[in-house]
């Protein structure tokens, strides 16, 4: 239903101007209104004030006649502190009286009030001075004498007469706020006589146009309602497509970072392997012809000692050369020499059998290791960082190693673990120690404590703790989630405790948790079974629990 467009601007046109009737009809109306009541709220707060501070000065005035005729009569000096403790207030009382009816005092009985109130000070004050000089019958006859009264009924009479003439005022202004209500009250029944019947007529053509609005409205509604619907489906199809696309992005991108770190990982393993085999032979071979040197060389120094011995013939020559070789310190050094080489040489085996035990780092099966040598091959192979360097002190190792069986696990990724952490703990110990070194914390000595147990029969635990700064509840919560990271860019990944997650709850069924607060240094417990079952169930980092 449309209503004819000469319709719709003759009531546009009606409506305009009822509205601008009733805006210039009701606008004055309002602001007298409001101006009336404005003015009568201000008179009636004033009316009340000037009420209030009349008996209160009334008040007051007879408080100080009283206190300066009890002083006089007793002689006691509290009647005369209680005079200087409420003469304030009487002034006080009359300013503001002042500021609320300034007309009322400033005519000429205000200064008759005024000068009446002056001497009456001026007598009470010289009756204190006659008591403190205990002169108090003085005192009684001059605050009792009739210039003395005389000026009390003057003031009072004063008081009293503005306080009359301030209440005509005020009544004088409450007539004319009467007529100018009685009048505004008339205007606006005048004004509500005209607008009725032109209101009623806008209001009928209103129902016609809100009638016809509401249909094409419902109409209008029935349409968005199809199209949000639509709309609806087709943004829960995109949100759940747009969802499972991020989710396979982050599996993508998290499945990368292990690949590469995995392979990052076998790479060193396949490094060191390689490096261990090549100093390995020649290791060997030096190993193994240092048994024969030794054997020789004792046989070829018994043989010079024999000469010696049985060579009773004098030549120069070779005496010189023996003082010259100094041949006694030689036969003496020569043992020395070769034993201190085969120590050597032990001690490079054992370095290449720790590094061949670490370069296990690619083996993907399960098999019974010895923890402990897992755990020292990896100390030697940050051993370059623990060492002490320049402004740096030696981080000490302190091992406490349980009697721990064979466990069956992934041997390499055991030692990529004990990477990570050791890693972690002697960067920490560093940057402590760089904040010894500005002075901002006491200086310490770094230590790592590394303890093993057994648990339960079941399982073993692996704790490695450092006595570095510790970290916040806040970090904590947050630590083995892939890429977070405290280290500055290009220092740290964030993988490499994500990583160690993996490969304890993942692969060996196992825990790891971090005990640490700060200036408490921080702990990582590992709790890994003895015995593995053959499946696995893979777990992601978004449903792990911490």
């Amino acid at each position: 239903m449309h209503l004819p467009y000469k319709v719709r601007f003759v009531a546009s046109q009606l409506v305009t101007v009822t509205v601008l009737l009733t805006l210039l009809l009701f606008l004055p109306q309002i602001w007298l209104n409001w101006q009336a009541y404005y003015n009568f709220n201000s008179i009636t707060k004033h009316e009340f004030k000037l009420q209030t501070l009349s008996d209160e000065i009334t008040y007051l005035d007879e408080v100080l006649t009283m206190s300066a005729r009890m002083n006089a009569a007793t002689g006691n000096s509290t009647w005369e502190e209680r005079y200087r403790q409420f003469e304030p207030k009487l002034d006080i009382a009359i300013k503001e009286s002042i500021k609320l009816a300034p007309k009322a005092y400033k005519n000429e009985d205000a200064q008759k009030i005024d000068a009446a109130n002056q001497r009456l000070v001026t007598m009470e004050y010289e009756s204190f001075d006659l008591v403190n000089k205990n002169q108090k019958e003085t005192a009684q006859l001059l605050l009792f004498s009739h210039e003395y009264e005389n000026q009390k009924h003057i003031y009072a009479d004063g008081v009293a007469k503005r306080n009359r003439n301030i209440s005509l005022e005020l009544q004088q202004k409450f007539d004319e706020y009467y007529k100018r209500i009685f009048w505004a009250v008339l205007e606006s029944i005048i004004s509500l006589t005209m607008l009725i019947p032109a209101w009623l007529l806008v209001l009928h053509l209103l129902q016609q146009y809100l009638k016809a609005k509401k249909i094409a409205q419902a109409a209008l509604e029935e349409a968005n309602c199809r199209l949000e619907i639509q709309v609806a489906e087709r943004t829960a199809k995109l949100k759940y497509k747009n969802f499972q696309l991020q989710q396979t992005l982050q599996q993508l991108q998290y499945t990368q970072v292990q690949l590469i770190q995995t392979e990052k990982m076998s790479s060193l393993g396949q490094l060191v392997a390689g490096v261990a085999h090549e100093i390995n032979n020649p290791v060997n071979f030096i190993s193994g012809n240092l048994l024969y040197i030794k054997e020789y060389s004792l046989q070829l120094l018994t043989l010079i000692k024999l000469y010696q011995q049985e060579d009773s013939n004098y030549n120069p020559e070779i005496t010189s050369l023996i003082k010259k070789m100094d041949l006694e310190f030689i036969i003496d050094d020569m043992p020395k020499i070769l034993s201190s080489m085969a120590v050597g040489t032990e001690r490079i085996c054992e370095i290449v059998l720790t590094l061949r035990n670490f370069s296990r780092l690619d083996e993907a099966e399960m098999k019974p290791v010895d923890i402990h040598e897992g755990i020292n091959s990896t100390l030697l192979i940050l051993q370059h960082r623990l060492k002490e360097k320049h402004k740096q002190q030696e981080i000490a190792i302190i091992k406490d190693y349980g009697n721990l069986p064979l466990v069956e696990c992934y041997a390499g990724g055991l030692n990529q673990v004990f990477m990570n952490i050791f890693s972690n703990a002697i960067d920490a110990l560093y940057e402590l120690e760089a904040e010894c070194l500005k002075g901002e914390v006491k200086k310490h000595h770094s230590c790592i404590i590394v303890h093993t147990q057994v648990k339960n029969e079941d399982c073993v635990i692996i704790s490695i703790k450092d006595n570095g700064p510790g970290i916040t509840e806040e970090v904590k919560t947050k630590l083995f989630d892939p890429f977070f990271t405290t280290k500055p860019i290009g220092k740290g990944t964030g993988l490499g405790l994500s990583i160690s997650y993996q490969i304890i709850a993942d692969k060996h069924k196992g825990k790891i948790k971090c005990i640490s607060a700060p200036g408490k240094g921080t702990e990582f417990v590992i709790e890994i079974p003895m015995k593995q079952t053959r499946e696995v169930t893979i777990l992601t980092p978004d449903n792990r629990s911490k």
